[in-house]
């Protein structure tokens, strides 16, 4: 197939920018492929970290990606379109996960529906946004109907595409492993040293601080967890919001002795120190649709804590790969904690999760994509 995609990539940072990156290396190895991507993202005041730019020094990048994308300028949107119509492409593929980008790829997808052939497929990470609104739903739904046919990484997403759309060629494909971020064994005594640590037991949070990621919960866990055993909680990630409340909790919780914070973005090249140096990966949310970060750590073979929710009840599998908890529920997300360290599964997790690395392959989702390849647009 001649297959389009457009996506963010480097020289930005973020899983949606990993994600596309990595699908198009895959894609291109089976395909006729080009890659569209940004030169610039969001507006500076719309962007609630530091940057969004990656820093790494060991950035995930493809240099066959074209830097053509403005989300400010009009003109970069239909330069883009121009080239997708002459390439008559069999099918385009537009990613989804925020209302920012309606206009744009609306724009595209006008000119695409009106003067070419070319089917369009939307892999939807979001189907409507963490921190939605009537108004953010209600443009989610008006250019997701625009659609020919998409990929969602849980069957909840699917139902709730088919409710909002109305479409019905929706295929579910579980978000691949990040294993692209492993280099290979790392000791972990190697990678405490390098951070630091010195107890026996550690808890990582990895990523953004953001509401809806549940680390109030946590937070709250680790008395319970701490009149146990000796444990330390990593903070790993930059605070997009609510760093003082998170700092007055953990004062009056009088835990901070027994906390690492690093607020900041994790570059490439440091995050297999988190996650050698980790003994288990807890990831709390209250919503989700689907979590890259469940697969970096799957990549580093981590078990995991997580909440009963979304796409995260159909890939951990409950005592085997991780902890299924009820959201916001420090009580549970403790005992979880707890029995991990406690049982042997603390030695048989990480094989059962090398047990299902070809079910998060990403084969299976250029296979789906190939799937929506074989049929008529309608």
């Amino acid at each position: 197939m001649k297959i389009d995609l457009i996506g963010p990539s480097y020289p930005f940072k973020g899983g949606i920018s990993y994600y596309s990156t990595l699908l198009f290396k895959h894609l291109k190895t089976k395909h006729t492929a080009r890659f569209f991507s940004f030169k610039r993202q969001y507006p500076r005041f719309l962007y609630p970290g530091k940057t969004d730019r990656d820093l790494s020094h060991s950035p995930l990048k493809d240099d066959e990606a074209q830097p053509l994308l403005d989300s400010l300028n009009p003109l970069s949107w239909l330069n883009v379109a121009v080239k997708i119509m002459r390439n008559k492409p069999d099918m385009t593929i537009f990613p989804w996960w925020v209302v920012f980008w309606a206009p744009q790829f609306l724009t595209i997808i006008f000119l695409l529906k009106l003067l070419s052939k070319t089917k369009i497929l939307f892999i939807c990470h979001n189907i409507v946004e963490h921190e939605t609104h009537r108004i953010k739903y209600l443009i989610s739904k008006w250019i997701l109907s625009r659609g020919d046919c998409f990929i969602v990484h849980s069957e909840e997403e699917k139902e709730r595409l088919i409710k909002l759309t109305g479409k019905t060629e929706v295929s579910v494909c579980f978000h691949p492993t990040y294993e692209v971020f492993n280099p290979g064994e790392m000791p972990k005594a190697n990678a405490r040293k390098k951070l630091e640590l010195d107890e026996e037991n550690i808890i990582l949070f990895f990523g953004y601080v953001r509401e809806y990621k549940g680390l109030k919960y946590l937070l709250e866990a680790m008395p319970l967890i701490l009149e146990k055993i000796d444990a330390r909680l990593i903070i790993a990630g930059e605070f997009w919001e609510g760093k003082d409340f998170y700092l007055r909790l953990i004062d009056r919780l009088n835990i901070r002795n027994k906390l690492s914070i690093i607020d900041r973005y994790i570059p490439n090249e440091e995050v297999p120190y988190f996650f050698y140096a980790c003994d288990i990966v807890v990831l709390p949310y209250t919503s989700v649709t689907g979590s890259g970060l469940v697969q970096l750590a799957f990549g580093f073979n981590k078990p995991v804590v997580v909440s009963r929710i979304g796409a995260l009840s159909e890939v951990v599998r409950d005592k085997e790969t991780g902890f299924l908890v009820p959201p916001e529920n420090p009580q549970a997300i403790a005992e979880a904690v707890l029995n991990f360290f406690r049982e042997s599964s603390r030695d048989e997790m990480p094989v059962s999760i090398k047990r299902d690395k070809d079910k998060f392959s990403w084969e299976h989702l250029v296979n789906s994509i190939e799937d929506f390849g074989r049929h008529e647009r309608h």
